[in-house]
């Protein structure tokens, strides 16, 4: 359920602008889709010229790109905090809340984005809205997948089992679970519907990222738009 929309210059714009944030010393979080990856790759260029910097994946393919781009990697147990994190959005509102799971890396995601001290979405502008819409993902474990249904039906939504593309059956998470893309339409409390979600027995994690954000980049094509959580 990958989000499409913006330019590769766009995208560019906004990730490489973000990657300047990255100072001598930091622990990154490195985050997942096309966006964060121009910012991986232009952390990488920093570290051929010198710069002396770790990165904590967030998913399967942020650690391969990151391995890719000469950046040391290690795990989140073996630092004492993120100094920065950048991730992308599947969608970001007037508040600074997102949805995230598109590339089913949120719970990951959301585990290094809340352990860094500043975090910063990279988006272009096809990402943002002025409420949220988007269908929120749900990582369950695959046992309970049923009786999540159920109780996301209970909450006013309408869940889906994501299917896998070029195979048979559905997307198994890196964590080894299922998703359920959740639509509740607009989400006019997205505070309340998180705490809701995270209450629901069988549920690992869902994309909502309701007051972790803390800078937005958002790529135009001439530019970067930056907003701030007030």
């Amino acid at each position: 359920m990958k989000t499409t929309g913006g330019t590769d210059d766009q995208k560019r714009r906004a990730g490489e602008r973000a990657a300047e944030l990255v100072a001598e010393g930091d622990v990154v979080g490195l985050g997942t889709g096309s966006t964060a990856a121009h910012a991986i790759r232009a952390i990488g260029r920093a570290v051929d010229e010198g710069l002396d910097v770790r990165g904590v994946p967030t998913s399967f393919d942020s650690r391969a790109l990151a391995r890719q781009s000469g950046i040391p990697i290690c795990s989140l147990d073996e630092v004492d905090g993120v100094d920065l994190a950048i991730d992308g959005a599947d969608q970001i509102d007037a508040d600074l809340s997102a949805i995230k799971g598109g590339g089913a890396a949120h719970a990951r995601e959301k585990v290094v984005d809340a352990a860094a001290d500043r975090f910063v979405v990279v988006a272009d502008p096809s990402k943002v809205a002025e409420s949220l819409s988007r269908p929120v993902p749900v990582e369950v474990l695959p046992d309970t997948h049923a009786a999540v249904e159920r109780d996301l039906e209970g909450l006013g939504g309408a869940p889906t089992l994501r299917r896998a593309e070029r195979k048979d059956g559905p997307v198994v998470t890196d964590n080894g679970n299922l998703l359920l893309d959740c639509d509740f339409g607009v989400v006019e409390d997205p505070a309340s519907l998180s705490t809701a979600l995270s209450g629901l027995p069988g549920v690992v994690e869902h994309g909502l990222f309701v007051d972790l954000v803390d800078t937005v980049y958002v790529g135009t094509d001439d530019g970067v738009d930056v907003r701030e959580r007030g």
